[in-house]
């Protein structure tokens, strides 16, 4: 049972994320009349027939900001996961390598760099 309510817990979860704008389209629908009367940039120019979509607009807008604010920095939480992979300490200095030098090529796979060779050494029989 706890496994079914975590499961379609997450499923709503991903999918709010996605129809954020839906949710926003809804519940101006639902406050129409509200928003028309209280809320509206353009309610004393009722010529415009705006009807309160200036408001469905900025929150629309305000959505997507937050969306693409929320993607923007899991992106950039990915990029310090990986630089952070690709640092490495050598004689008490931070040395970082660049992301082209992140994956060995062809003909250095498997090979130990020789700052590392005094280190990483098979052990030695007396």
């Amino acid at each position: 049972m706890l496994k079914q309510f975590t499961a379609w817990l997450l499923i709503f979860s991903v999918l709010t994320v996605n129809y954020s704008r839906l949710f926003v389209y809804a519940g101006f629908k639902l406050n129409q009349s509200y928003i028309t009367a209280k809320l509206c940039e353009n309610r004393d120019k009722p010529f415009l027939h705006c009807n309160g979509k200036c408001y469905l607009m900025k929150k629309i807008k305000q959505a997507e900001d937050k969306q693409n604010n929320a993607e923007s920095q899991a992106q950039k939480n990915l990029f310090q996961d990986v630089y952070m992979v690709n640092t490495c300490f050598h004689n008490n200095t931070l040395w970082s390598v660049g992301i082209g030098n992140a994956f060995p090529s062809a003909e250095n796979y498997g090979k130990v760099p020789g700052a590392f060779l005094s280190i990483f050494h098979p052990p030695q029989l007396i």
